[in-house]
């Protein structure tokens, strides 16, 4: 077993009448960064301070390292945490704040001294250690929130959101530095966010979550190109979805109508126990849908272009089709891309591997 892996086992948590959390299982592996994804209300927050004993679960267990942690109190679990209101000293200066959860543990000076140097430079602010908080961008006080965390040289690292009072440029670089950090140090990481595009960058592991509990846990190729449900499918990404029902199953593949339209898909594709004449859903990925008269597929038929739009190196076609609205997405500066038009009919097509088929339960 790697430092820092953490088992979560049956948790539950309520507040009141209120369930928050129903019985989730989850491993994380040690020296692994990931993120818990969801919207506002899902429970990746209550999670997080369950890890760090901020809470007690109603039910179930959570191990760190093999070692039970129930009834172990935050500071004697081997974890740090960085808040989103960073809960810096502005009393204090650089230096001071992120020395001060050593001088807690009473630790050398020298070693105190030694180790808010490293880590400073590690942050990029070698040199900031006189400066007092309030003189700080918003940028320069996220750096010294790890900073401080990382100095105590915990097994595990819990991030709620630190970026997100941000601007996008900002964000963006911190990020980067964040994912590189955490690479050198081989700390586990387990970072709190509801932004998609956030936890794609940063982590080896998506646990996405809803409802209270966790609906898939997956690299963040897995969960975009195979996503386990309708909620991931809708949450991770932009999707198409058009209502269907399954006519066929067999060792290979799916037949599925969608209205006057059959198409055929890979059995893999397939997410559910399908029953013949069940409804479904079948869902593609904007980038999967071709635009072109030469274009083949599973799916093709023709498109009238309603509307466009630029964004950024590609340009989103919506597209009014016999099944409902579609979307494509192209790249905007190639002969396809500049040939779109607004009133325009194409033909469109989708590759049969392409699509994720949801059957009814």
């Amino acid at each position: 077993m790697s430092r820092g892996t953490i088992q979560v086992a049956g948790i539950g948590k309520e507040f009141g009448a209120a369930t928050v959390l129903d019985g989730v299982d989850l491993t994380i592996a040690g020296g692994s960064f990931v993120t818990l994804l969801g919207p506002s209300g899902c429970g990746k927050t209550t999670l997080l301070r369950l890890i760090a004993g901020f809470l007690e679960p109603s039910r179930g267990s959570i191990a760190i390292d093999g070692a039970p942690m129930g009834g172990v109190p935050p500071r004697r679990r081997p974890l740090g945490m960085v808040f989103q209101n960073l809960a810096l000293f502005p009393h204090l200066d650089v230096f001071e704040n992120v020395a001060y959860g050593m001088r807690i543990r009473g630790m050398a000076a020298a070693e105190i001294s030694g180790r808010v140097s490293k880590f400073l430079a590690l942050v990029g602010l070698a040199g900031f250690e006189s400066r007092r908080i309030g003189q700080l961008s918003g940028g320069q006080k996220q750096r010294v929130a790890l900073a401080r965390s990382l100095a105590l040289e915990p097994a595990i690292l819990l991030l709620d959101e630190p970026l997100s009072a941000l601007d996008l440029q900002l964000r963006r670089q911190l990020q980067v530095e964040l994912k590189s950090i955490q690479r050198q140090l081989a700390t586990t990481f387990v970072f709190v966010t509801h932004d998609q595009e956030e936890a794609t960058m940063l982590s080896d592991t998506i646990v996405v979550m809803n409802g209270g509990r966790v609906q898939q846990v997956g690299t963040p190729g897995e969960i975009y190109r195979r996503p386990a449900s309708p909620f991931v499918a809708r949450f991770v990404g932009d999707i198409n979805m058009l209502d269907g029902r399954i006519s066929a199953v067999d060792a290979t593949s799916v037949a599925v109508s969608l209205g006057g339209t059959k198409i055929s898909v890979p059995r893999s594709t397939l997410v559910g126990t399908p029953g013949i004449g069940a409804a479904c859903q079948i869902a593609c990925r904007p980038e999967a849908v071709r635009l072109g008269h030469a274009a083949e597929g599973a799916l093709s038929l023709d498109a009238r272009i309603s509307a466009l739009h630029r964004l950024g190196p590609t340009v989103k076609a919506v597209l009014d089709t016999p099944l409902g609205p579609l979307t494509a997405l192209s790249m905007a500066d190639t002969p396809q891309g500049a040939e779109l038009a607004e009133g325009k009919t194409v033909r469109l097509s989708v590759p049969s591997d392409s699509f994720t088929v949801f059957a009814s339960t």
